[in-house]
């Protein structure tokens, strides 16, 4: 599972548990990136499919778009396709009595309409609960159970974290992506 070999990268390198708040707020983390891409249509093949873009480093790659893709029709060569990638973590320890380990994702995507340049949006996000079932503050570690019943170990990076966290809280993990993809008609007569 993506979110799981994640949230062990995460905890590894001592990001997780890093945004601890005094009082009786539980430990919890916030992380992100984002990349913005662009890309000339340097060659298209409308009947095969086929789109030849151009990096901005002067190097070429040649795909078929997907049949979801709508419009291609409209896309000429110059037009420049646009992308934008983003990435966040978000993992909070709370306290849960009674809540089990548990897992879900949203997927929306969402597309142009018919005639319009090519266009879409999708966002993706992944739930997972894990439950603490031990904590051992000398031994700065902790054990995680999640929803498939396995159970792993973890080293903590911040002795204040273990503290504030409980046998029995729930570790949520939600990662979010979201990629906007838009080709914009460039150099057209009116």
């Amino acid at each position: 599972m993506k979110i799981k070999l994640l949230l062990a990268l995460t905890l590894v390198c001592g990001y997780a548990f890093a945004d601890h708040h005094e009082g009786d707020r539980k430990p919890g983390m916030f992380a992100g990136q984002r990349a913005e891409m662009q890309a000339t249509v340097e060659a298209i093949d409308h009947e095969a499919r086929l789109v030849t873009l151009k990096r901005p480093d002067g190097t070429s790659v040649t795909f078929t778009p997907s049949p979801e893709v709508r419009n291609l029709d409209q896309v000429r060569v110059g037009d420049v396709l646009h992308v934008q990638v983003e990435q966040t973590v978000r993992i909070q320890v709370v306290g849960a009595e009674g809540i089990e380990p548990g897992a879900g994702e949203i997927v929306s995507i969402t597309r142009s309409e018919e005639g319009e340049m090519p266009a879409m949006a999708a966002v993706d996000t992944q739930v997972l609960l894990a439950k603490v079932v031990a904590i051992d503050v000398e031994a700065m570690t902790y054990k995680l159970e999640f929803p498939d019943g396995a159970v792993n170990e973890y080293t903590a990076m911040v002795r204040e974290n273990l503290e504030a966290a409980s046998v029995g809280d729930m570790v949520a993990i939600e990662v979010t992506e979201s990629v906007l993809a838009v080709v914009e008609a460039v150099n057209r007569p009116e």
